[in-house]
């Protein structure tokens, strides 16, 4: 049980390593905040609740996932290598598509509440 436990605080150190030390870490994190505050503040209804929640856990899973394969792939390969640089390149580019694909869901929740708010306003 011990040794189940310690996990969790290994987990928790590199969240927390990658929220110190990562800009995109930071940014993801920045915009799930927004997000849920954005939830909060529309009111949006509990079925979109959970599409935000998958979409920032998505987003945050894949940032941690790239910056464990860009600290690995410098590990074993310090110089330059072009295989290397493909397998960081492409990495990034799952966490682009995670976070494209939060962005559209979050569009898709968050715009018509915001022109519902904007028309009775004006």
């Amino acid at each position: 049980m011990r040794k189940f436990i310690r996990g969790f605080g290994y987990a928790f150190n590199g969240i927390w390593h990658a929220a110190a030390t990562q800009l995109n870490f930071k940014v993801h994190l920045a915009a799930a905040i927004v997000a849920v505050y954005g939830g909060w503040a529309l009111h949006i209804s509990p079925d979109e609740w959970l599409w935000i929640i998958l979409c920032i856990g998505l987003v945050l899973t894949a940032e941690l996932f790239n910056t464990a394969i860009e600290f690995l792939t410098d590990l074993v390969s310090p110089e330059y290598n072009k295989k290397a640089g493909l397998v960081k390149d492409m990495s990034a580019g799952a966490v682009l598509v995670t976070a494209i694909c939060a962005l559209i869901i979050g569009l898709i929740i968050f715009v018509p509440k915001l022109l519902v708010l904007i028309h009775h306003a004006a």
